[in-house]
């Protein structure tokens, strides 16, 4: 009588402890950000500025070769 007392004690705490340590799920899907407004353009400006950069660049070394 003694050992089924335990054994059920014994499972009686492993599956409250199963049942205490459940996460709910996610309260709704998360909502989705539009990408393609300002990075578009902001990608647009950056490689802009790139070839800017690389034809000063290039320019000033021609430049120096020059003197």
């Amino acid at each position: 009588m003694k050992t089924r007392i335990l054994f059920t004690l014994t499972a009686f705490a492993l599956f409250i402890t199963e049942f205490a340590m459940a996460q709910p799920g996610l309260p709704s899907a998360p909502s989705q950000a539009p990408i393609d407004g300002g990075l578009g353009l902001l990608a647009a400006a950056g490689g802009a500025y790139a070839i800017k950069k690389l034809r000063d660049k290039k320019k000033n070394e021609e430049e120096n070769i020059d003197l």
